[in-house]
């Protein structure tokens, strides 16, 4: 079954098919479902690693209402979702996008996914691509990115879903320039994400300290990640992506076919109005 648009799940999660949420618990007004007592085991959470700062958040605020401890594990969602599939011990799986969760739902282990929430692309900058005798706006975005010095950065397609969106990204160029899609895939490099990707030193922002290591000159990520970017380093520049390129992200969110209450209740609490406030505080968009 598709990931389908997010409302509420049921205590036993039924098929999201056969219901339309607009009536359920994440109407406006509506009294959340009642959390069971913490367990004595934490509830391991597996996420996108976009959804760090997000998580953490609605993790600690969970575990300071309920007192269920939760695990948090990050990365890009195909190499989670590979994990799992290899055995690891997940419960609640935030993917950045639907196929990943849809794909262990359709190994049968895992409950149909549904979107929780959403994202869109911005390009990030070095300053001194941003201040040249042509800067980089939305306008000039494309020319900018297909001119053969400008090392352009995304992250590895098919393990990371924000790859496969720079590269869905590319096919829509093709449109409006010919050649577009060849020359970008051609040049793109693949810098974070993958599974042999260098990683960033521990509490930097991955997309920061790639551009601070002028690994690229632009680089293709979600525009929370690139404003979280610049928010450490100052000089980067955020461009939005013109609509004519844009590709939107949907965010999956799924759990464990019997996986206990308090899994369940996590989950069901990203889907209420407190999570989901801090999902928008931090630039992310209603599912």
């Amino acid at each position: 079954m598709p990931a389908t648009r997010l409302n509420a799940w049921g205590a036993s999660w039924p098929m999201l098919g056969a219901a339309v949420l607009s009536g359920c618990a994440m109407q406006q007004g509506a009294a959340p479902v009642k959390a069971p007592a913490a367990g004595a085991d934490p509830v391991q959470v597996y996420a996108a690693g976009s959804l760090r700062d997000a998580l953490t958040e609605i993790a600690r605020d969970h575990e300071a209402r309920t007192g269920q401890k939760v695990v948090l594990t990050f990365a890009a969602s195909g190499l989670l979702r590979e994990r799992i599939e290899q055995g690891a011990p997940a419960q609640v799986f935030a993917s950045a996008d639907t196929k990943h969760p849809q794909r262990l739902a359709n190994q049968g282990q895992w409950q149909a996914p549904v979107i929780f929430t959403r994202n869109t692309l911005c390009a990030l900058a070095q300053s001194a691509v941003a201040q040249s005798a042509v800067a980089v706006t939305p306008d000039t975005l494309l020319s900018t990115i297909l001119q053969p010095q400008v090392r352009l950065g995304i992250s590895t397609p098919k393990v990371d879903p924000a790859g496969d969106y720079a590269w869905a990204l590319f096919q829509k160029a093709e449109a409006l320039q010919p050649g577009a899609t060849a020359r970008l895939e051609a040049k793109a490099l693949q810098l974070t994400g993958g599974a042999n990707s260098a990683q960033a030193p521990a509490g930097r922002n991955t997309y920061a300290w790639v551009m601070e290591q002028n690994r690229a000159d632009v680089f293709l990520t979600y525009c929370t990640n690139a404003v979280a970017a610049r928010a450490e380093v100052p000089s980067l520049q955020v461009v939005a992506v013109p609509e004519a390129l844009q590709v939107g992200a949907a965010y999956g969110l799924t759990v464990r076919a019997g996986a206990p209450a308090q899994a369940q209740a996590f989950a069901q609490a990203v889907l209420q109005p407190p999570a989901q406030a801090v999902l928008r505080r931090l630039g992310f968009a209603a599912p």
